[in-house]
């Protein structure tokens, strides 16, 4: 698993070429990397739910058509990208979202690559399960494009831990590359437990996962890391499910700790995710946002702040 001196922060890329229009995503891209950043996420999904045609591929299209006009900078970047969720048919979700069956993964990457403009990927997400698919065909499919060259890696989006080490077992009998990271919803606050959350298909990050990531050193990225703005945006209150005793202590120490280090709130959240080895994705509207957001790898956690965070939580 990723140590906190090599955790690097994400830019999550799901609003491009819809919410976010070509030209701020640009300015965006530029900043990220001009910043040091170096990964990419997105999905051939993203974002059917807000883009006319009732599919996705709008923010792979984006990151392809601001590639060919940066040359030379893919060598600069690394590109994650996932299958499964995209409609096959527009505007029908979850009735024709395509699944994990070696056809699917492999038809659902061609189409990526093309988008993109790339020949590989770095980074190749299983996007959610497909329980309808034998695992052993996912991992197959997921094995033959690793050994193709066509991703470098691979892992699981919003998977059970039983379910990657079952499909790592499997890679090993199949003598294939297995899953090698994991990608969950986590932030410094957590939601009530056992309360169900709105947002379908999310899963949350727990210690089994973690477990399951120190002892086979396996990476963590973490999703909706700043929960849409909520730590600091009035007009942004957080869902319901968070409104329980554990984040009002949490808030506070938050509030204290970022006063304490003239930091904001987002940045030692996002320092908090970072040293307990997991890279946050982070969402950007604006180039301020990303600014701010790559400005957290030089805020330094204290043992004592630590200590405060896991006392409150």
């Amino acid at each position: 698993m990723n140590t906190t001196t090599d955790c690097q922060i994400v830019l999550g890329t799901m609003d491009f070429g819809t919410r976010v229009d070509p030209d701020r995503a640009f300015a965006i891209l530029d900043s990220f990397v001009a910043n040091g950043g170096v990964w990419l996420d997105t999905a051939n999904c993203y974002s059917f739910w807000a883009d006319p045609r009732g599919v996705g591929g709008a923010s792979e299209r984006v990151i392809g058509a601001w590639l060919r006009a940066r040359p030379g900078v893919r060598d600069s970047v690394r590109i994650a990208t996932k299958v499964r969720h995209n409609p096959l048919v527009p505007h029908s979700w979850p009735e024709s979202a395509e699944g994990l069956s070696a056809r699917a993964v492999h038809a659902g990457v061609e189409e990526s690559l093309g988008r993109l403009g790339v020949d590989h990927v770095d980074l190749l997400w299983a996007h959610a399960e497909d329980r309808t698919v034998p695992l052993e065909e996912t991992v197959g499919a997921f094995g033959e494009l690793v050994a193709k060259g066509v991703a470098l890696r691979i892992g699981a989006a919003n998977h059970a831990a039983w379910r990657v080490e079952r499909a790592r077992s499997l890679a090993r009998e199949q003598r294939v590359e297995p899953w090698t990271a994991l990608q969950l919803r986590h932030s410094l606050i957590q939601p009530r437990p056992l309360t169900p959350l709105a947002e379908a298909g999310h899963r949350l990050l727990t210690a089994e996962d973690l477990d399951l990531a120190r002892s086979e050193g396996l990476a963590v990225w973490s999703y909706s890391s700043l929960i849409w703005g909520s730590y600091e945006r009035a007009d942004k209150p957080l869902p319901r499910t968070y409104d329980h005793p554990g984040t009002t202590r949490v808030l506070a120490v938050l509030d204290d700790v970022a006063d304490e280090l003239s930091v904001t709130s987002n940045q030692v959240v996002l320092a908090w995710l970072m040293n307990q080895g997991i890279d946050p994705i982070v969402g950007a509207s604006r180039v301020e946002h990303i600014e701010q957001a790559l400005a957290a790898r030089r805020v330094r956690l204290s043992d004592e702040h630590l200590a405060r965070f896991a006392e409150a939580r």
